[in-house]
């Protein structure tokens, strides 16, 4: 079966996943544009490892460059293709390693997450994906405990689900009487007195901070909101600055001479340090940088809508397509080794035997 079929078996519904075997700067150029709703990989880092390839295309293999500058470049040029795949709203998750030379840290992630600044990727966030054990490998720097996840889209408008990955609050308001009370303990009544009492508002911005103060209350009896905070010119000060050109809070607070901040009922985002463990299960197989699915899922989740496409040019192992099999996605992978392409299709395979 050709690398289009395989595509179109995939796009058609026909099956859940593709597997396909090559280079992905050649395969790459044979999926239709803005055709994949969200992209999560983990290229080969810069000189740390050697991959099976069986002496086949072993010239081929991203992380051999004898610079670092070759490597940006070559990662750069393979983002352009994926650019021109991703659909408008689409996502893409960078997982990358960093890398010590001569004893010099070579910020090799941020290397190529400039690089994509540079040809126009926007980038959303830099998540420290804190692996939680490691070993001691150096006896004069401190030990390695992170990776670098970049999310980048290609539009300002993108998908994302935030109500799928919120954390649900621990503790919820209470009523007592009228009152309510948020679930740190927050009535309202210091804010109520401060507003009454204030020197720095006038009638009219007195009136409009008591009009929202109550509204927020009411969401919160309501169920809307859990807890909130109130900032009041002259009272509180602004976070982070009080420079009108750096801060949109100061600004709020200069012409209204009040906002407010409040916590969704539905709880918050997430934050983008995550604790995950790398795999271990899948180690047996040769594999040295074996993706935990547990990293996948929030993006997954938040940036891919339910049968869409995910695509992972450097697919290893498989764990992205197991990951968007278990949340409902079909898979397109992308391998140079026919050995793991292989150990990608059995663990598929077990998958779906499991359901």
């Amino acid at each position: 079966m050709t690398n289009q079929q395989i595509i179109s078996n995939v796009f058609d519904g026909n099956e859940k996943n593709g597997l396909l075997t090559g280079n992905c700067e050649d395969i790459l150029t044979e999926i239709p544009g803005e055709s994949i709703g969200c992209v999560i990989t983990s290229p080969p880092y810069w000189q740390m490892r050697k991959y099976h390839t069986n002496g086949n295309n072993s010239d081929l293999m991203i992380g051999d460059e004898k610079t670092p500058e070759e490597y940006v470049e070559r990662l750069a040029g393979i983002f352009r293709q994926i650019k021109r795949i991703l659909k408008s709203d689409g996502s893409v998750w960078l997982n990358l390693g960093d890398k010590y030379h001569n004893k010099n840290l070579m910020g090799m992630p941020w290397r190529v997450a400039l690089a994509m600044q540079a040809d126009g990727w926007i980038l959303r966030n830099d998540v420290i994906w804190h692996q939680i054990r490691g070993t001691q490998s150096a006896k004069d720097r401190l030990r390695d405990v992170h990776e670098h996840v970049f999310h980048f889209v290609k539009s300002k408008k993108y998908y994302y689900d935030t109500d799928i990955i919120r954390v649900k609050p621990k503790n919820l308001p209470t009523i007592n009487g009228k009152e309510v009370i948020s679930a740190t303990g927050v009535s309202g009544k210091k804010y109520r007195r401060q507003i009454l009492e204030s020197k720095k508002l006038n009638e009219q911005e007195r009136a409009a901070a008591m009009k929202a103060l109550d509204q927020t209350l009411e969401k919160m009896r309501n169920g809307e909101l859990v807890d909130f905070r109130m900032t009041i010119r002259g009272e509180q000060r602004t976070f982070h600055s009080d420079n009108l050109e750096v801060s949109g809070r100061a600004k709020e607070l200069k012409t209204k001479g009040f906002y407010i901040t409040a916590s969704n009922a539905k709880g918050p985002l997430p934050t983008d340090i995550w604790n995950i463990v790398p795999e271990d299960e899948w180690r047996k197989d040769g594999h040295y940088a074996v993706f935990p699915t547990k990293l996948l899922e929030l993006p997954i989740k938040a940036t891919s809508r339910v049968s869409s496409v995910i695509l992972d040019p450097f697919m290893g192992t498989g764990s992205t397509l197991v990951a968007a099999n278990q949340l409902n996605r079909q898979g397109i992978g992308i391998e140079l080794s026919e050995e793991y392409v292989e150990i990608a299709r059995d663990r598929l395979n077990t998958f779906q035997f499991q359901f």
